[in-house]
């Protein structure tokens, strides 16, 4: 009983976490908009308005501003110049040390949980790593190309082994190919499974 109960807490902070950054975003978008606008919305306002119903009305006219834009920057998001602008954007965050890894890692991990988009993420594996005998749930990225696999005597894949409770972060090895044991669960299942550090098995009928 008490298992199961740990298991629901954990799956449903698993469900409530994407809601709390998308709220704690839209918080610091709109303190943003609002650091910007305000002042100049309330001078605006004032002639037309008492000095009591000022400030709130300046505030709601801040919110209508702040999902207008978000619903704009969606809407643009679309179209095929706002796909070009978002793809330099990313490759300006990907040309940064340390935040290329940080950007990358969680673009993965909310195209994979929000199942939109296309994940590198293709497979759910596990290996044997760090050592004989120890097993850890990975990730396939792609096959290993060029230099890497022309120098090794086989087969090799590249995988990415994350880190508990922080997936951002992990480890990339190459396995050869026969030392792979490819799961049936989902990448988003797989991501649970390390998140919660196996407290949230994903089902399974064999």
């Amino acid at each position: 009983m008490l298992a199961k109960i740990r298991n629901n807490f954990i799956v449903g902070l698993l469900v409530l976490l994407p809601a709390v950054v998308t709220i704690l975003l839209l918080r610091w978008f709109i303190a943003n908009v609002n650091n910007l606008f305000l002042e100049p919305i309330v001078r605006i306002l004032k002639p037309y308005l008492p000095e009591i119903y000022l400030q709130n009305t300046a505030k709601v006219v801040m919110l209508i501003i702040a999902i207008f834009l978000i619903v704009a920057i969606g809407a643009i998001s679309k179209s095929l110049l706002g796909k070009r602008l978002i793809n330099y954007i990313e490759r300006v965050f990907l040309k940064v040390p340390m935040i290329n890894k940080i950007y990358g890692a969680i673009k993965e991990i909310i195209s994979a949980f929000s199942g939109t988009g296309k994940t590198i993420f293709s497979k759910v594996v596990m290996v044997e790593y760090p050592r004989k005998g120890i097993y850890s749930i990975g990730f396939i990225t792609s096959e290993s190309k060029g230099e890497v696999q022309d120098k090794t005597k086989e087969e090799v894949i590249n995988i990415f082994i994350p880190t508990t409770p922080n997936p951002t972060s992990g480890m990339f090895v190459m396995v050869p190919k026969e030392d792979i044991t490819v799961l049936d669960m989902k990448v988003e299942d797989g991501l649970k499974l390390i998140i919660s550090g196996g407290v949230v098995t994903p089902q399974y009928k064999g």
